[in-house]
């Protein structure tokens, strides 16, 4: 085979990746979008002597840094360096796992044999890529249908992970199929199997999904929640308009809508610019605006974004994102969170917990202490900011439905999501600031992430955008009033609160831990295969 049909089959699988993205490309090229790729392995394992040891690894490369170019550009537009290292990066630790898989199918089953183990390596690779300091699930195959919810709905038994392992047995009887058929025609049962199999695996959780989707109904107790989007500009405004102005931007909306059978105003991540410390917010400008304008509702609940401080006292053990306060000689740390404000009671905070690597964090900061500077907060804070250690969920005291809030970037993680549900939030909502992308796919393909966790846990979600878009979300994924882009605008609807646990709630992401464990017992049999190879060698 020509390297230009090797470059073509690489072009072609990364293309079709990226058309098949939400929000705005079909996602049923995701069934065949790996064939390509599938087909170039297998022709280099047949032909090994024909081609270098990394040939597999940069053609694949090449498949994996279009689709994370074409879905993920516009990270740019909030910082160029965090733009090239994630399109790059990522780009070469997904060709690493797919050559991993490479070398242990040739090693164990030989050439057209094996192809199985793409899913289970696969898998892990999405597993791992969410819990460490490079994390970025954004690109994991089973977020791919976010944007057609009702394709997925079986998504409450095994969460995107679920999607991922869909997609990629399909592409392997797909592929080997149309192999089998290209080698000996229909003359044979197998082609025919293979066709029917790969038919079967798309076709049937398709069905079923849509059955679900026509006879799901919301379940729960109605909330009434009114949702703002102030459309503060990040750039030119958020750091600059007066502590009072941030506040009142998102009132004077709610105003619009407000009255008093209320439950919730939910106001987007960073509303309030003051800066607040934990356990004397009671005391600041931002609370007593926050209280008057609840006195008159009684019932009124307001979940707002902001950035906080905690201060250690003397003695008390440090945290990996400490800082210290030159001016006045403390260390502290630095938070993203969520205020919950409910008159009767002292204010509840929930911190961001998934950090955006190389903005709100600095990857192993511990080797890289000297860097800290250059992490840049797309939610408030400048640097490192220290996460909560549980999924906090707030028990209202007029004993409404339990509620939890995610900021931002958590929205993207189904298995940390569910675990707000876990803890007995019936009722979700989501605070993000998406103006630093512009009118990008990003800040659609975000708010399609939404539909995918509404689904996993059915739980219905208020989401609120500084300023992207800003919607309801339904627990069988629908989004519903969705605002326009880059103007102020406020909704409000019922939302049912639901009790009840999904299957993926309780379990989580049990599909990936049972690929791991199937990839690690494959990764130790592929060694031990290399390593009794190099013995016989040397005893010839």
């Amino acid at each position: 085979m020509r390297r230009s049909t090797l470059l073509l089959l690489s072009l072609a699988s990364g293309l079709m990746l990226s058309l098949a993205w939400p929000a705005g490309g079909f996602p049923g090229l995701l069934f065949i979008a790996m064939v390509p790729l599938l087909y170039l392995e297998d022709h280099v394992s047949e032909h090994p002597h024909n081609y270098h040891g990394y040939t597999v690894f940069l053609n694949s490369w090449l498949a994996f840094f279009l689709f994370n170019l074409l879905t993920t550009w516009w990270i740019s537009n909030s910082t160029l360096f965090g733009a090239v290292m994630a399109v790059v990066l990522n780009s070469i630790l997904m060709a690493l796992t797919f050559h991993i898989y490479h070398l242990s199918k040739r090693s164990i089953f030989g050439a057209g044999r094996g192809h199985w183990l793409l899913a289970a390596y696969w898998m892990s690779w999405e597993f791992f890529h969410l819990d460490w300091d490079l994390s970025w699930s954004w690109l994991n195959l089973g977020n791919g249908f976010a944007s057609v919810p009702s394709w997925v709905q079986w998504y409450e038994y095994t969460g995107a992970f679920g999607g991922t392992l869909w997609v990629i047995l399909a592409n392997i009887l797909i592929y080997r199929s149309v192999n089998e058929a290209r080698r000996s025609g229909y003359r044979h049962a197998r082609p025919w199997i293979l066709s029917t199999l790969a038919l079967l695996t798309v076709v049937l959780p398709l069905l079923w999904s849509l059955w679900r989707y026509n006879h799901w109904t919301d379940q729960g107790l109605p909330v009434e929640v009114v949702v703002t989007q102030p459309n503060i500009d990040p750039y030119k405004e958020q750091y600059e308009i007066p502590v009072e102005e941030s506040a009142f931007r998102n009132l004077r909306l709610a105003n619009e809508l407000m009255d008093s059978t209320v439950d919730y105003l939910v106001c987007p991540e960073s509303s309030l610019q003051e800066n607040l410390w934990e356990g004397e917010i009671e005391s600041s400008l931002s609370y007593r605006i926050l209280s008057d304008y609840m006195a008159p509702w009684p019932r009124l609940k307001v979940v707002i974004g902001a950035s906080s401080f905690t201060r250690y006292r003397e003695g008390e053990a440090l945290s990996p994102t400490v800082r210290w306060h030159k001016a006045q000689q403390f260390w502290y740390d630095a938070h993203n969170a969520a205020l919950f404000v409910e008159q009767g009671r002292k204010v509840e905070t929930y911190h961001k917990s998934v950090l955006v690597p190389g903005v709100e964090k600095m990857p192993f900061r511990k080797y890289l202490t000297f860097m800290e500077g250059l992490a840049i907060d797309l939610g408030g804070t400048v640097g490192s900011i220290a996460p909560y250690a549980v999924r906090k969920v707030v028990v209202p005291l007029d004993g409404s439905p339990p509620v939890a809030t995610a900021i931002c970037y958590e929205s993207a993680y189904g298995g940390f999501f569910s675990g707000f549900v876990r803890n007995g939030a019936e009722l979700m909502f989501i605070i993000t600031n998406d103006g630093w992308w512009g009118n990008t796919a990003g800040h659609r393909q975000h708010l399609t992430f939404a539909s995918l966790r509404a689904i996993e846990n059915r739980r219905s979600i208020a989401r609120s955008a500084n300023t992207g878009i800003s919607a309801f979300v339904n627990q069988r994924g629908d989004i519903l009033q969705a605002t326009p882009y880059w103007e102020p605008a406020v909704i409000r609807g019922t939302l049912p609160a639901n009790s009840q646990k999904t299957f993926y709630t309780i379990q989580g992401d049990y599909l990936a831990r049972i690929a791991a464990f199937v990839t690690a017992f494959m990764l130790l049999i592929s060694i031990t295969q290399g390593i009794l190879k190099r013995r016989r060698k040397g005893d010839l």
